[in-house]
C-alpha cells in the first residue's frame, strides 16, 4: 500500500505542477492576481505530494520492503538505516525522484519570497518552474517509476546499494549537487520572464542575484564534497580526475560564476543584458546537459547510472524542447533588452567582460573535451578515444591563471574608469607577492617551480588586494562586497592548494610483509600486521602501520559479501600543510601486500578555499540591500502600472 500513495502523490505532484503552468503563465498573460495567487498555492501543494513520495520511498526502503523494485536493487536487510535513506536516492529512479522534488522546494521558496515581483514576472517565473517539473515528472513516471512493484517473485534479499556509495560523503553530496542544479532553473526562469515580459533592468538583475548565489554556493559544496569523496574512497588519492561526470557538473558551475559577476554588472551599470540574459539560460541548460550525460547510458563513469538507451531519448527530448525553445524566445526578443552603456579604458566592466569571456571559454574547452569522445565513437563504428588530464591542464590552468591577475585587480577597480594609480599601487603589491612566492616554496619543499611560483604569487596578489580594500571600505561595509572579498579569497586559497599538491606531492608503491617498512622523504612507514575485521554488511583486510614508530594508520581493504565488490578505504593522517595517505592493494603472496604510500602538501587547502567561496555566496545572499531595494524596486512598479 506504501508504494501505491507513494505513486499516487507523485501523480498529485505531476497535476499540481501542470496546475502552475496554467495559473503562473495566464496570471502573468491577462495581469490578473487571483490567477497568480492560485499559483502560489499550487506550488505548495506541489511541494507537500512529492515530500510525502519521498518520504513513503524511503519508508520502504527502511521497511525491507523487497517488493518495490528500486528497493530490491539498492538495499538489503544487512544495509545500516542511514545507507537505506542515502539508498533512496544512490541510483536513477530514487536520485530523479529527488530532482523533482528539488525543483518543487525552489518553486515554492520562489513563490513565498518573490511576493515583491511585478505581477507579470512572478507569474512567468513560476510558470516556467511548473513547465520544467512537469517535464521530469513524466519523465520519472513514464520511464523512471521509484514505486514500480516486483510481483509476485517478491525476493526475500536485496541486491544491496553499490559499495562504493555506502559512505558518509554519499549522503550529503547528492542533494547538494541536486540543490545546485536545479537552483540554476530558478536563474533560467527569471530569464524566461524577462524575455516574454521585455523588463530586464537593474530591479530585475537585484531579484536574481541572490537566488543565483545560493545556487551556486549549494552546487559548490556539492563538487567539493564530491571530489573529496574520491580523493579518500577511491584509493588513488587524487582529487580530480577530469571524469566526464565531473566535467557535467563542472560546467555548470564555471558559468555561474560568469552569471553572478554579468549580474553585478547589470545591476550596477545596466551593461551586458542580453549576455547576462543568454548566461542565465545557459547555465541551466548546462545542468540539463549533465543529467543527460549522467543518465542517457552514453557515459561509462563511476558516477553515472547505467540506464537503457530509451530514458536517454526521452532526456535528450526534453533537452532540446527546453534548450531550443529557450533558444528561439531569446533570439526572438533579445532585441528588445539591448545595453546602451559604453565601457572603455581600464574599468570594472573591462575586467567582468574579460572575466566572462575566460570562463565561457573554459566551459568550451571541457565541453569539447567531454563530447569529442562521443561523437568520435558514433561515427567510427565504435572505436574508443579517451580525451584525459593532458588536455584539459594544458588549456585549463593557463586561463585560470590569467584569471587570477585579473581577479587581483577587481577590488582596486571602479566601474566607468579606473585612476591608474590605483593600478601602479598594486603592482607594487604583486612584486612582494612574487618574491614571497618564490621564496616559500624554496624553504618549505627545497625546490622552484615556476607554475607554482605564479599561481602562489597571483594567490596573494588576490589577497593583498582584497584586504586592502576590505580596510579601505571598513566603514561602509556590506554583506554583498564582504561575500565578494571572502569568495575571491576563496579562490585564492584553492589555486594554492592546487598548484602546490599538483607539484610536490610524493608516492611510492612496495611489496612489503608485516615487520617491514619503506621511507619516503622524512617518514618511515612500518607493516605492523594485516587482521580482518568484519561490519555488519562487509569484511575488511584491515593494515596496521606505524609511522615513524608513533602514529597509528589503519587502510582497509572491503569485500562487500552480497555483491562480491572490492573497494579500497585510504587511511589519512590529515594536516593543514601536509596529508598522509596510505592504501593497501592485493594480496601478493607470501604474506606480502601492494602499499601505496602518498604525501599530499597543502591538499586540503582546495576543500578548504570551496567552502569559503561556497560560505561566502550564502553570506552575500543574507544582504538587506536586496530585500531593501526590492520592495523600493515592487513600489516603483505598482506605482508605474
Amino acid at each position: 500500500m506504501i508504494p501505491e500513495l507513494g505513486h499516487f502523490a507523485a501523480i498529485l505532484g505531476l497535476a499540481s505542477a501542470f496546475g502552475i503552468v496554467a495559473t503562473g503563465f495566464w496570471g502573468a498573460f491577462t495581469s490578473q492576481d487571483s490567477w497568480v495567487e492560485m499559483s502560489i498555492r499550487l506550488a505548495k501543494l506541489q511541494f507537500g505530494a512529492l515530500a510525502i513520495a519521498f518520504l513513503l520511498l524511503i519508508l520502504s526502503f527502511l521497511q525491507d520492503d523487497f517488493s518495490v523494485l528500486y528497493v530490491a536493487n539498492n538495499s538489503n536487510t544487512e544495509l545500516p538505516w542511514y545507507y537505506k535513506v542515502s539508498g533512496t536516492w544512490g541510483a536513477h529512479e530514487g536520485s530523479f525522484l529527488l530532482w523533482t522534488l528539488v525543483t518543487a522546494c525552489w518553486t515554492l521558496a520562489v513563490a513565498l519570497r518573490s511576493k515583491n515581483l511585478p505581477l507579470d514576472l512572478h507569474g512567468y517565473v513560476l510558470g516556467t518552474l511548473g513547465f520544467l517539473n512537469v517535464a521530469f515528472l513524466l519523465f520519472l513516471l513514464a520511464s523512471s517509476n521509484p514505486f514500480d512493484r516486483l510481483v509476485p517473485n517478491v525476493p526475500l534479499q536485496g541486491a544491496d546499494l553499490n559499495p562504493i556509495l555506502q559512505d558518509p560523503g554519499q549522503v550529503i553530496h547528492p542533494p547538494m549537487l541536486y540543490i545546485g542544479y536545479i537552483g540554476f532553473a530558478v536563474a533560467f526562469s527569471f530569464g524566461i520572464a524577462a524575455l516574454c515580459t521585455g523588463k530586464l533592468d537593474s530591479a530585475w538583475a537585484r531579484w536574481t542575484r541572490p537566488w543565483v548565489n545560493m545556487a551556486w554556493g549549494f552546487l559548490t559544496i556539492g563538487i567539493a564534497l564530491g571530489s573529496w569523496w574520491a580523493y579518500y574512497e577511491l584509493g588513488w588519492g587524487g582529487w580530480w580526475f577530469w571524469d566526464p561526470v565531473e566535467n557535467a557538473s563542472f560546467m555548470p558551475w564555471l558559468a555561474g560564476i560568469a552569471l553572478i559577476h554579468s549580474l553585478a554588472a547589470t545591476e550596477k551599470r545596466g551593461a551586458f543584458k542580453n549576455w547576462t540574459i543568454l548566461l542565465a539560460l545557459l547555465t541551466f541548460s548546462m545542468c540539463l546537459v549533465g543529467a543527460f550525460l549522467v543518465r542517457s547510458g552514453v557515459l561509462t563513469s563511476v558516477h553515472a547510472f547505467a540506464v537503457d538507451p530509451q530514458r536517454g531519448l526521452f532526456l535528450l527530448g526534453i533537452l532540446v524542447v527546453v534548450v531550443g525553445s529557450a533558444l528561439y524566445l531569446y533570439f526572438v526578443r533579445a532585441s528588445t533588452i539591448r545595453s546602451r552603456i559604453q565601457y572603455w579604458g581600464m574599468s570594472r566592466e573591462l575586467l567582468l567582460l574579460i572575466n566572462n569571456a575566460l570562463l565561457v571559454i573554459a566551459v568550451i574547452t571541457i565541453m569539447l573535451g567531454t563530447l569529442y569522445p562521443i561523437g568520435y565513437e558514433w561515427f567510427n563504428d565504435g572505436d574508443k578515444l579517451s580525451v584525459g588530464g593532458p588536455y584539459f591542464n594544458r588549456i585549463f590552468l593557463p586561463l585560470m591563471l590569467v584569471l587570477a591577475f585579473f581577479l587581483a585587480l577587481a577590488p582596486i577597480s571602479q566601474w566607468k574608469n579606473t585612476p591608474m594609480l590605483l593600478v601602479k599601487k598594486s603592482s607594487i603589491l604583486l612584486a612582494g607577492s612574487a618574491v614571497v612566492a618564490l621564496v616559500l616554496p624554496w624553504i618549505l619543499w627545497s625546490s622552484l617551480n615556476f607554475g607554482v611560483a605564479c599561481a602562489v604569487a597571483l594567490a596573494l596578489w588576490i589577497v593583498a588586494t582584497h584586504c586592502k580594500s576590505l580596510w579601505r571600505q571598513r566603514n561602509s561595509l556590506t554583506l554583498g562586497f564582504v561575500g565578494m572579498v571572502v569568495a575571491h579569497v576563496g579562490f585564492a586559497i584553492a589555486i594554492s592548494g592546487v598548484a602546490v599538491t599538483s607539484a610536490f606531492s610524493d608516492e611510492r608503491d612496495a611489496r612489503l610483509q608485516p615487520g617491514q617498512s619503506l621511507v619516503l622523504n622524512d617518514n618511515t612507514y612500518e607493516l605492523v600486521d594485516v587482521g580482518q575485521t568484519q561490519e555488519q554488511n562487509y569484511i575488511a583486510d584491515r593494515a596496521h602501520f606505524s609511522v615513524n614508530g608513533g602514529m597509528s594508520m589503519y587502510p582497509e581493504r572491503r569485500n562487500y559479501r552480497l555483491r562480491q565488490t572490492i573497494t579500497t578505504e585510504a587511511a589519512i593522517s590529515p594536516g593543514l600543510f601536509r596529508d598522509l595517505y596510505i592504501s593497501l592493494g592485493e594480496p601478493i603472496g607470501n604474506r606480502s601486500w601492494g602499499v601505496r604510500v602518498q604525501e599530499k602538501p597543502l591538499v586540503r587547502w582546495i576543500w578548504f578555499g570551496a567552502f569559503v567561496m561556497a560560505i561566502a555566496a550564502m553570506v552575500a545572499c543574507l544582504d538587506k540591500r536586496y530585500k531593501r531595494l526590492a520592495r523600493r524596486d515592487a513600489i516603483k512598479a505598482a506605482t508605474s502600472e
